[in-house]
């Protein structure tokens, strides 16, 4: 088999209690051939002295280690190591997550298989708490909640717009994407759907359905979900669907982003982020005609009714 070389992105923000777990499952896969490139952005515990001991009793010297002086967020610190990345493929791996051991070497074998038109892989997952403790395998959960019902694969430019069902730490890139992309789009508060909605424009993805990833959930994932008022992740996901709006070349796509738009409407109301509930109401007028609901969702805006209680008690009762 080709053994192509690999890349492996780690960063790290306050992961002390996570990190070297991360580190050590990417200094024992099965896989040799890898890069390691650790990014530590401005930690405040004490991350960047355990990353350094970690390096050092591992015996590595090919190990490279950024630590930032300043904290610049999680789209520019991967593209600082985006930088030094030399590998065909492209893993960008969170210190509190951490790799099965054969993780690699069954996604480059799975990439192998592919033609090049095929940018980006993703797996199963297994989520955990920050003790460790088992919570869910991720599609299993999605099917649970009906959310998802099967995988999209290939074309998936549709399907991203309307469906969460990648689960981002899971994916290995081809390279070459991320550098048509220039990397993560650094002036967005989190990088997954810009890229999805990006790179499935021009690349097709493929799916494994092995658990070949386990990903920490922190207590603030998992007590509400969703946006909260403020919530500077919303207002990035605004700028991604008018990138999308721009990409999309059919009806069906575009009904896909009106779909998008009511949803992000319906949830910068109920959590009351009335700004960026009048930027989807634009969008929406932009590209289809209002409906009943999205006339009551606009007159809410205006009105600025305080309902995240209403919304977090629907989410509890929705999905629990």
């Amino acid at each position: 088999m080709q053994t192509p070389l690999v890349s492996v992105i780690c960063l790290c923000y306050n992961h002390a209690r996570f990190v070297e777990e991360a580190i050590q499952s990417v200094l024992h896969q099965t896989y040799r051939n890898i890069q390691i490139i650790v990014v530590d952005d401005a930690s405040t515990d004490n991350s960047v002295a355990v990353i350094r001991d970690v390096i050092a009793r591992s015996g590595r010297t090919d190990i490279q280690f950024l630590p930032l002086s300043q904290n610049i967020g999680n789209c520019k610190a991967f593209n600082q190591g985006l930088l030094l990345a030399k590998g065909e493929y492209i893993i960008d791996l969170a210190t509190d997550d951490y790799m099965m051991a054969e993780r690699i070497q069954q996604q480059v074998e799975f990439f192998l298989s592919l033609d090049e038109s095929y940018g980006v892989i993703f797996s199963n997952a297994i989520y955990v708490d920050e003790e460790g403790k088992f919570l869910y395998n991720h599609f299993e959960e999605l099917q649970r909640k009906r959310l998802v019902y099967t995988i999209p694969r290939g074309d998936v430019f549709k399907d991203i717009l309307t469906t969460y069902f990648i689960p981002s730490p899971t994916m290995m890139m081809r390279k070459k994407v991320l550098d048509e992309l220039n990397g993560y789009d650094e002036q967005l508060a989190y990088e997954d759907f810009d890229f999805w909605v990006r790179s499935s424009r021009n690349y097709k993805y493929n799916y494994q359905k092995e658990k070949l990833t386990v990903v920490r959930k922190n207590a603030r994932s998992l007590s509400t979900g969703w946006y909260r008022v403020g919530d500077k992740q919303l207002h990035s996901t605004y700028r991604v669907c008018r990138k999308a709006q721009k990409l999309v070349s059919s009806r069906e796509e575009t009904n896909a982003l009106v779909s998008r738009a009511r949803y992000e409407l319906r949830q910068s109301v109920l959590s009351e982020n009335f700004y960026e509930g009048t930027l989807f109401l634009s969008l929406l007028e932009e590209l289809t005609t209002l409906r009943l609901s999205d006339r009551i969702f606009a007159l809410m805006l205006t009105l600025k009714l305080p309902l995240t209680p209403i919304r977090t008690l629907y989410h509890r009762i929705r999905f629990r």
